[in-house]
C-alpha cells in the first residue's frame, strides 16, 4: 500500500494515506455498531433489528421509537460528540506541545472547567445552562492563563506550555476542594455529582450544540492541520518553511480550547479520551501526520465503549461515564509509564 495518494481538482491537491482513510472508515464503522448496541441497551432492552426499525420510523412498537428517538439517540449522539471533540482536542495539544502527556485533562484545562462549574453551582444554582456556560468560559479563561504563563519573548515552548498548565490545574484542584468544603451540603453534592462527569439524562438541547459547535470547528483545524505537522519538526525548521509559528500555535490552541470546552460543556469532565484517542490512532495509521480525523474517530469509539461498559456494569451499578474512563485512563497510564524505556 503506498504511503499517500494525491487528488486533483483543476488547481487543487488533496494528499490522503490510504491507510488513514481506512483506519478512519474502521473506526466509524465501529461506532455506528456501537451506537446501535447503546440504542438498544437499558431497563427496556431492544434488538437491533428493533432499533433499527426504530431509527427508520418502521418499527410496529410505538414504545421503542419514542425510547430510542427520545431517550437513547441523544446521549448516543452526544457522547459520540464529545469524545470527538477530546480525541481532536487531545491531538491538536499533544502536537503543539510534542508531549504524549500534553492532553487538556493533563495540564489544566478540564480543572478550570470544574472551577467555573462548581462556583456557578455553589453560589447561583445549579441550572444545566448557566453550569455548562459557566464551565465553558472558565475553561476558555484557564486556557487564556496557562498561555500568559508559559509566553516568554514572545514564544510559547511546548515543554513550557505543559509545565505551566500542571501548575495551573494543580493551584485549581486546591480551589475547588477548598469551594466543596466550604459549601453547603446540598450544593457540594450537587457539585461533586456534576464532576463525576455525566451522559445521563441527555436530551437534544445537549446534542445538537454539541453537534453544530463540532461541525463548525473541525474544518478550522483541518485547514491548520499541514502547519501542524510541520510544527512538530521543530519551530525554527518550521519558520524556515514559511509558517507562521507563534501564530499557528495561537489558533491551534485557540481551536483545542474550543473542543475541550464544548466538551466539558456538554457532559462535564472526562478524563481519559483526549489522552488515549489521538495516541492510539497513531499507532493504527502509522503515519507522520497529526491524527486530528483518526484522533476524533477514535475518541468517538472510546467513549461509546466507555459508555457501554458503564450502562452494563455487573450488579446493574451504573457508573457515571467520567469514573469509568477515568479507572481506563489511570491503567492506560500505568501501561505507558511502564513500557516506556526513557521513564
Amino acid at each position: 500500500m503506498r504511503a499517500h495518494a494525491t487528488i486533483r481538482l483543476g488547481k487543487l491537491s488533496l494528499r490522503w494515506r490510504p491507510r488513514t482513510a481506512i483506519t478512519c472508515a474502521g473506526l466509524i464503522a465501529i461506532g455506528f455498531a456501537l451506537a446501535i448496541v447503546l440504542l438498544g441497551t437499558g431497563t427496556l432492552a431492544f434488538s437491533s433489528a428493533e432499533v433499527v426499525a426504530a431509527l427508520l420510523g418502521r418499527s410496529e412498537n410505538p414504545m421503542a421509537e419514542r425510547v430510542v428517538w427520545g431517550l437513547r439517540l441523544p446521549r448516543v449522539v452526544t457522547a459520540a460528540c464529545v469524545g470527538a471533540a477530546l480525541g481532536m482536542a487531545g491531538a491538536i495539544f499533544q502536537s503543539i506541545s510534542r508531549n504524549a502527556l500534553g492532553s487538556p485533562d493533563m495540564i489544566g484545562f478540564t480543572t478550570g472547567a470544574a472551577t467555573g462549574a462548581i462556583v456557578q453551582i455553589i453560589l447561583f444554582g445549579a441550572e444545566p445552562l448557566a453550569v455548562s456556560l459557566a464551565a465553558a468560559l472558565s475553561c476558555m479563561a484557564t486556557a487564556a492563563l496557562v498561555f500568559l504563563l508559559a509566553l516568554k519573548g514572545r514564544v510559547i515552548g511546548g515543554y513550557r506550555l505543559v509545565l505551566m498548565g500542571i501548575g495551573v490545574g494543580a493551584t485549581l484542584t486546591g480551589v475547588n476542594t477548598m469551594l466543596l468544603v466550604a459549601s453547603d451540603l446540598d450544593r457540594s453534592i450537587s457539585a461533586q455529582i456534576w464532576l463525576a462527569g455525566s451522559l445521563t439524562a441527555r436530551s437534544w438541547s445537549h446534542a445538537v450544540p454539541a453537534a453544530l459547535g463540532l461541525a463548525l470547528i473541525i474544518p478550522v483545524a483541518l485547514l491548520y492541520a499541514r502547519r501542524l505537522a510541520l510544527l512538530e519538526m521543530g519551530d525554527d525548521a518550521a519558520s524556515q518553511l514559511g509558517i507562521p509559528v507563534e501564530r499557528t500555535r495561537l489558533a491551534m490552541v485557540m481551536t483545542a480550547v474550543g473542543l475541550t470546552a464544548l466538551a466539558t460543556a456538554a457532559t462535564g469532565p472526562i478524563a481519559f479520551i483526549a489522552l488515549a484517542g489521538p495516541q492510539l490512532a497513531r499507532r493504527l495509521c502509522r503515519s507522520p501526520d497529526v491524527p486530528l480525523l483518526s484522533g476524533a474517530a477514535m475518541g468517538a469509539v472510546l467513549l461509546l465503549a466507555a459508555d457501554l461498559v458503564s450502562q452494563r456494569f455487573p450488579s446493574g451499578l451504573n457508573l457515571p461515564i467520567g469514573l469509568t474512563t477515568g479507572l481506563l485512563g489511570g491503567a492506560y497510564l500505568l501501561w505507558r509509564l511502564a513500557r516506556d524505556a526513557k521513564v
